[in-house]
């Protein structure tokens, strides 16, 4: 199924960041729309990779027409887009879903791994105060781009940076107030994050991380499964690439 939101772009600059893991500039209209949290999806132009690869975008410059996504190359098509070079042309779609809402609010920003670039754009575009924790397994990579917008603490699961462990021991350890949570990372770190949410009787939007194949609904490979039925449907299930990928994590059924 085509759609109309898919655009050709071009490589302004890709820089490798981390092990296996690249940021990347580029040329597009689809930097003009789009809200923190949402993703685009690329097209790989190998025979053997026919499906858009869905990667959230990290910043976008709207004056210069370029948008940034940050990602690990890990399967065909990202590594593939790994050695895309300056001014090679592509082909991208979205800007796709649902993204995390700014709010005036005090926020608590929660990234892992992976899940860390997403949220620059978020902490840049964010209204109310916010405490930022990232965390790492070893490597760090983007931590200081966030120092301008707000605290920052790090955990790192070898102990190299900040505090030994991982986001959750800060959560649990520290003195944070924020009234609202803002989550990106992997699955047991967003449960953990929803049950430290309902603990202290705040907020809590988290983005899901899943498999995605069509990137527009169709294909029903990315589902996730809420607490409650939709009063149309009479179905649990949502569609990561267009109800999500952020959610309210009070709603969703992490077991």
């Amino acid at each position: 199924m085509e759609d109309k939101r898919k655009e050709k772009g071009r490589v302004i600059k890709q820089k490798k960041i981390g092990k296996d893991i690249y940021s990347m500039w580029i040329e597009t209209k689809l930097s003009e729309n789009g809200k923190p949290g949402q993703f685009i999806a690329i097209y790989p132009k190998g025979e053997s990779t026919l499906l858009p690869r869905p990667i959230s975008i990290c910043e976008r410059d709207k004056e210069r027409g370029m948008l940034r996504i940050v990602y690990r190359a890990v399967g065909k098509g990202t590594k593939e887009f790994s050695q895309y070079k300056e001014g090679e042309t592509i082909h991208v779609m979205g800007p796709i879903g649902n993204g995390f809402p700014l709010l005036d609010k005090k926020a608590i920003m929660i990234g892992g791994g992976i899940g860390i670039p997403p949220l620059l754009e978020l902490a840049k575009e964010y209204k109310g105060e916010k405490e930022i924790i990232l965390g790492f397994k070893e490597e760090r990579f983007m931590e200081k781009e966030f120092l301008p917008y707000g605290s920052v603490e790090i955990a790192t699961e070898n102990g190299s940076a900040g505090m030994k462990g991982n986001v959750l021991d800060i959560l649990e350890k520290g003195e944070h107030r924020g009234e609202v949570i803002l989550a990106c990372g992997p699955l047991p770190m967003l449960k953990g994050v929803a049950e430290f949410a309902k603990k202290r009787e705040i907020s809590a939007y988290v983005s899901l991380e899943e498999k995605m194949a069509c990137g527009i609904g169709a294909c029903l490979a990315c589902v996730c499964k809420m607490k409650e039925k939709d009063s149309h449907s009479q179905v649990s299930n949502r569609r990561i690439c267009v109800d999500g990928p952020v959610f309210l994590a009070q709603e969703v059924d992490f077991s």
